[in-house]
This record gives structure tokens, sequence and C-alpha cells, in this order.
């Protein structure tokens, strides 16, 4: 199941070690000396006790956090052209994430990070990796993705005989499903999609930029007839400013689509794209594998062989 993103604690134990150090005692315990009994007379030893609770608990987060809180985002040299420098210390970079994952909330779904998973994140994003290897990751990667996007979506019990004759009570989809493309790097999910589905209906859209406003603009759409009646999966593999999606969401709404039913899949997305969405559409689901600061915005050149 796609986890809501969280923010690491801070860690107490390394927390407490510091404060302990910065704060001398006085009265040093000598070795053997038996920490005095809080039944008699102790008020002053709990005094400090609770002070010094105090202080861990207001303590500033560390800078060594782990490398996955806030959906594993790792901002590292590649969010500066690979230069190794930052206009802000990582943590204060890595604490932005975590407000704003917490701004975004619910909505904003990724799936539990695994060694499989980084693996494929790390193919894509390497230039030096051929195309098969590419394609290869990348559709693993979408698959999961589908997977779990399918996982949204909603089931109703159902009974089936087993070959013994064995009644078995089960759940199966509810009908009403269909896909929607964001041509043309959308396209490349849509087999994953139909590999999990097979009989789905597939819509497309197809947004560019403006070449003199450089807005988003919508030059094509075709949806299945009834679409105001379907749950849809949105696919587009990077978010990167948002803008595309969120043109793709106002013309769904032209044909009568509640932003509740829509399911956004994406691979990888920037902190600043998943915020716009949200921002504009309060009520939509967006399900991704990583939110990170620098997005590989060469994916669709490098899988239809046009980079």
């Amino acid at each position: 199941m796609a986890t809501e993103l969280r923010c690491l604690d801070s860690m107490p134990c390394h927390n407490q070690q510091v404060n302990c150090a910065s704060t001398p005692n006085p009265e040093p315990q000598q070795p053997g000396e038996l920490i005095p009994d809080h039944a008699g007379g102790n008020s002053d030893f709990a005094g400090k006790l609770a002070l010094l609770r105090g202080r861990v608990s207001s303590s500033s987060v560390p800078a060594e956090r782990d490398s996955q809180a806030c959906g594993g985002a790792t901002l590292n040299s590649e969010s500066n052209g690979g230069t190794g420098n930052s206009d802000a210390p990582a943590s204060d970079s890595l604490l932005g994430d975590c407000e704003l994952s917490w701004q975004i909330g619910a909505q904003l779904k990724l799936l539990p990070m695994n060694d499989q998973i980084r693996e494929l994140q790390t193919i894509i994003r390497d230039k030096t990796a051929s195309r098969g290897d590419f394609m290869f990751s990348a559709d693993r990667l979408i698959r999961l993705v589908v997977e779990e996007g399918l996982n949204q979506l909603p089931y109703k019990e159902c009974m089936v005989t087993t070959p013994t004759g064995y009644k078995y009570e089960g759940v199966k989809f509810e009908k009403g499903n269909c896909g929607v493309s964001i041509m043309r790097s959308g396209e490349a999910m849509e087999q994953g999609l139909r590999d999990c589905c097979r009989s789905i209906r597939i819509g497309k859209i197809l947004i560019q930029s403006d070449e003199e406003t450089q807005r988003a603009k919508v030059y094509y759409a075709k949806f299945p007839p009834d679409i105001y009646r379907r749950k849809v999966l949105l696919m587009y593999p990077i978010l990167s400013t948002g803008n595309t999606v969120i043109e793709a969401v106002k013309v769904l709404i032209e044909h009568g689509v509640q932003p509740s039913v829509i399911i956004l899949l994406s691979l990888f997305s920037t902190p600043h794209g998943a915020k716009s969405i949200i921002q504009e559409f309060p009520e939509i689901t967006i399900l991704t594998t990583e939110v990170h600061p620098v997005a590989p915005t060469h994916f669709g050149q490098k899988y239809f062989g046009t980079d």
C-alpha cells in the first residue's frame, strides 16, 4: 500500500547525549554510586531530569537525518548541477520538504521505498544507462505504480466456487474505471495499465506550451463518452511544474469528471509540482515513487528514442 508522506522525528538518543555533554553536572557521580531513589527527597533530581527532557524535546533537528525522510527525497548535488554546492544547508532544505509534505497531506501518496525501487530510479536517472536498460527499468517502475493505483480503486465482495467445489469469499473491481494519458510521455504508461486491466478504456490529452505565452495549451482531447461516470487514472510520469497536469484536470472537469475520482499516476515529482496541483485541486490523489527537487525531465525523449 502507498504510504502518506511523514517526517521522521529527531533522534532522541543523539540529542540526549549532546545535551548531557553541554550541561555540566556540579556533582558528578562517582564509580559505583547508586542513583538516588525517587521515593525519598529527590525533588531536585526529578527537576533536573524534567529540565533535561524539555531540552531534548525542544532541540534543533539534527543534520544526520535518514536519507529517506519525507518520501525518500535525497537533496544531493544533483539539484545543483552536480557541483555539490547548495544555497542552504542540507538540513534546512530537508526541513522545507517536511513542511511541504504536511501541507499537502494525505492526497500525496508514495510507494513504500525499498532497494528494488531505488535501483530502478537510479537507472532511470543515470545518463550513461542504455536505452534498453532505461525502458526495462521504466516499465518495471510503471507497473509498480499502476498496481498501487489499482489499489486505490473501489472493490466489492464476491463469492466464487473453486474447482474442488469450495466456496471462496473474495473481491473484484467495481465497474466504471478508465485511464487517461497525457501525450506524449504519458503514453509510456498505457501498456502497464493494459497489462493489469485488459479491457480498460484509455483516453488521451495533448497539451503543449504556447510559443508566445509559454503557457500550457490543450490541442487535443478524446475520452470515453461516459467518462463523467468513471473513476479516472490520469497518467503522466514526470511532475515538474505541475502546469500540464493542471490543464489536463481542467479538461476532465469540463467533461463532467469530479477531481475526487481522479488518481494521478506519476513516477517522479518535484515538491513544487505536487504542491501546485494539490493547491489547485485539493481533492485529487497523487501517487508517485519519489518527491525530489530535480525531476528526470529527459524521460519522454529517452523512452521514445528521440533524445
